[in-house]
């Protein structure tokens, strides 16, 4: 039986080698020979993990593998070569004749992309219009699909059968689905949250009792609000007015973001840090760094099956401390350089199209005593009180954010729009009867601007 073994380069009949690097002896004794003739066949190409018999149209007397690693090639009589993939890539074949004609042939190491796009298909039925391509070592998907979940699953299930690689998404996803993000932040009073039996650590339920009543409060601001428990056995009036103080609206951003990826929002300004850094000269230089504060908000919206929204919200809400850092610069002069006081909260929540939930829990409190006294007489002893008055104020307030995620539609463009039927009106309308809009019918012979 005409087998050989692929170790090394043996120039003897029937005998298989490796290429060694750089250039295997086999080659070499070929290229030298005036006679022989390097022809480029098809190409083979190779499942990783499976083998190929490949039937060769002329006798061959040797052969070499370029890279060994991407695959094995094992000789089994002179018309028909073993070949195993083994790692995904590119490499070549060389064979010898028995007429001395050399044949060059590419062979190609490709994942097993038809076993992943049936294991696709029984784990996700919706995949029937994704198709699965090997580029390399890696997975490319293609096509539509229903929603962002189910893409991303596609992606889980393609990186674990493809060893941890990385997968290429291509996927697009039907509908071009947006979320329109409608949020209301502000800063309540801790008293006004007592008065009205809120306790943000427990109202977490979308859509219940202590939600509306925020939503409400902070979307009219009226100083009478009654709400009814979903028992209906409760009706509970409130007293509450934004000119007292108890309620301050920060922020009423609306965001729009298309399904899958992230919407930004930022109220507020910034400020320039001085930061010292060594120099290549190994001196010292300053450079300044940019820090944002105020009211800021980044959430990513995932539609899923049914309209049912997948938010990951991260708000913030950040502002200048009136109590700095003192520094000694180089010359020796001192310098306050401002700090910036930071609440974030995040957090991810399913909600339906127009179901609200509240963030809360970020509380501030301030403690400050002032001192009022007449000169000289406030600091007689014993007598001094009497000339002198001391206030006290606690202030303590949390933190709100209340949220609302909706599917954003475009509008039809059969819709008429309101200044569809506007018409401007004449020059006698307009001076001569102050009017700001055309009649329906437009008088004959008048002239129009």
């Amino acid at each position: 039986m005409w087998v050989s073994d692929v170790t090394h380069a043996q120039d003897i009949s029937l005998s298989v080698s490796k290429a060694p690097n750089p250039v295997p002896a086999a080659l070499r004794s070929a290229a030298s020979t005036p006679d022989s003739e390097t022809l480029t066949a098809p190409g083979v190409h190779l499942t990783l993990g499976k083998s190929q018999v490949l039937a060769l149209p002329e006798t061959a007397t040797r052969l070499s593998i370029g890279n060994p690693e991407v695959a094995d090639v094992l000789m089994i009589n002179p018309r028909e070569v073993y070949l195993l993939g083994k790692k995904p890539g590119t490499t070549n074949l060389f064979v010898w004749s028995a007429n001395g004609k050399t044949t060059l042939r590419n062979v190609e190491v490709q994942v097993d992309v038809e076993s992943l796009n049936q294991r696709l298909r029984q784990l996700v039925p919706e995949a029937e219009t994704v198709q699965v391509q090997a580029l390399a070592e890696h997975v490319v998907l293609s096509g539509q699909i229903a929603d962002a979940m189910k893409a991303q699953r596609l992606v889980q299930l393609s990186e674990a059968f493809n060893g941890g690689r990385k997968v290429v998404n291509l996927l697009r996803v039907m509908g071009g689905q947006q979320v329109m993000l409608e949020v209301k932040v502000a800063e309540v009073s801790k008293t006004l949250l007592e008065q009205l039996g809120v306790n943000m650590d427990v109202a977490r339920t979308a859509g219940g009792t202590s939600i509306q009543l925020l939503s409400q409060l902070l979307s009219t601001g009226s100083s009478s609000l009654s709400f009814t428990r979903p028992d209906g056995r409760t009706n509970v009036t409130v007293t509450a007015d934004m000119k007292r103080g108890l309620v301050k609206v920060l922020a009423e951003p609306t965001i729009t973001a298309i399904s899958g990826q992230e919407g930004s929002f930022l109220a507020g300004g910034k400020i320039f840090i001085p930061v010292p850094q060594s120099s290549s000269s190994g001196g010292t230089v300053i450079t300044l760094e940019e820090k944002e504060f105020g009211v800021g908000l980044r959430f990513f919206p995932t539609v899923l099956e049914d309209g049912v929204i997948n938010l990951r919200v991260t708000p913030e809400v950040s502002e200048l401390s009136q109590v700095g850092t003192t520094i000694t610069g180089l010359t020796g002069q001192t310098s306050l350089l401002p700090s910036i006081t930071t609440r974030r909260a995040s957090t991810t929540v399913q909600l339906r199209d127009g179901e609200s939930f509240a963030i809360g829990g970020l509380i501030k409190s301030n403690v400050s005593q002032t001192v009022k006294s007449v000169p000289l007489l406030g600091d007689i002893p014993i007598l001094g009180p009497l000339f002198r008055s001391t206030a006290f104020q606690t202030e303590k307030s949390e933190l709100l954010f209340v949220v609302t995620p909706r599917l954003a539609k475009p509008m039809s463009t059969l819709q008429a729009l309101p200044t569809d039927a506007y018409k401007p009106p004449s020059r006698i309308e307009r001076v001569m009867e102050g009017r700001l809009e055309a009649r329906d019918t437009p008088t004959t012979g008048e002239s129009h601007d």
